[in-house]
């Protein structure tokens, strides 16, 4: 029976081009789905007419509730789901290669906890020192300090090594954790209340300003991360093999672990916890079309904006005019199918090695 493993490579280039292919025509669909999609439908051809006229080719604008909430509401939170799942995807991929396990994620070093602290911090003492943007700062300081923390941490006289990094972000997310506890018990119901909605993670808030900083993050971890892609195949041989081949695997790690967390305190700092889908994205698309990093990066980052989007519409539309949070519905879906996948897995190798 042939597998991925024994497939000729021009099958594995097939199954990865027809995947991303599969993926981008899905993306386009449904980012003009959620922009027209909700409370108060836009029909498409509305929607193509006001961009049209938007970028002087034609069309027609909008009577003004349509045009503002099409431009300054969908638009804006189409383009953070976007950038917020692609960046989680990525960080995702990037962790897997990194550890070398597929069970990684971007919260397996704690960046998700920090942001949480940072967000929580500010939430619980009403900090406005930044204004509008305290959260989102605190929270990406959060996620950046406790990385570095963590590095610093499990880095020995040998350098870092997988297990220690593990290990240290697993403590560290239970100090976290109890840091968040700690405050959410002092804080009256008010705070209490957005320190919980922010913990659930959503896409309620977003702004054109909040896709801007995101941006810069993204843009940078996105371009940046596909470079190391034949590095971290040479990494999957194991440490000591990627050393003789002349790759410096301290220095990749800890450039990795950088990518990582900015990608990951960028989103988290807009968004809120949002589980699931740096893990289940990679892991399914390892599945499809092989542990490729050359493909498996800009397919993950594809693949997490595409997940996202679509959980951020079901949000917003299967219980209308309510919002379900967006971290659950990722959770509640996330959790069993990757269960399934892993499941999959253990049933084709024999075990869960």
């Amino acid at each position: 029976m042939t597998t991925l493993a024994t497939r000729p490579p021009r099958t594995r280039t097939g199954a990865r081009a027809g995947t991303v292919l599969a993926m981008a025509i899905a993306l386009a669909v449904l980012a003009a789905a959620s922009a027209a999609l909700g409370a108060f439908d836009i029909p498409l051809a509305d929607l193509a007419g006001s961009a049209l006229h938007r970028l002087g080719l034609g069309g027609r604008e909008l009577d003004r509730v349509a045009e503002s909430v099409l431009w300054n509401v969908r638009l804006p939170r189409v383009a953070l789901a976007v950038l917020v799942g692609a960046s989680l995807g990525c960080a995702g991929a990037l962790m897997q290669g990194v550890f070398g396990n597929p069970l990684a994620d971007p919260g397996t070093i704690g960046v998700s906890s920090g942001a949480a602290v940072g967000a929580v911090t500010a939430i619980g003492f009403g900090a406005t020192a930044f204004g509008a943007w305290t959260v989102p700062a605190f929270a990406f300081t959060g996620g950046l300090v406790t990385v570095g923390g963590v590095y610093l941490l499990s880095r020995g006289e040998g350098g870092t090594r997988v297990v220690g990094l593990i290990l240290t972000g697993i403590a560290v997310n239970a100090f976290a954790g109890a840091l968040i506890g700690l405050v959410m018990s002092t804080v009256d119901n008010a705070r209490l209340t957005g320190i919980t909605f922010w913990q659930l993670g959503s896409m309620a808030q977003a702004t054109w300003p909040k896709v801007l900083a995101v941006l810069p993050c993204a843009l940078l971890g996105l371009i940046v991360a596909p470079r190391y892609a034949r590095r971290l195949d040479l990494l999957a041989l194991g440490e000591r093999p990627a050393r003789h081949l002349g790759v410096d695997v301290e220095r990749l790690r800890l450039t990795l672990i950088v990518l990582v967390a900015l990608l990951t305190a960028a989103a988290v700092s807009v968004s809120g916890i949002i589980g699931f889908v740096g893990l289940v994205v990679p892991h399914l698309l390892r599945m499809i079309a092989g542990p490729g990093h050359r493909f498996l990066i800009p397919g993950s980052a594809l693949g997490g904006a595409l997940v996202l989007l679509t959980a951020d519409l079901a949000a917003r539309t299967l219980a209308a005019p309510a919002e379900l949070p967006l971290g659950v519905l990722t959770a509640l879906i996330g959790s069993p199918f990757f269960f399934w996948l892993l499941r999959a897995t253990r049933a084709k190798s024999g075990g869960w090695g």
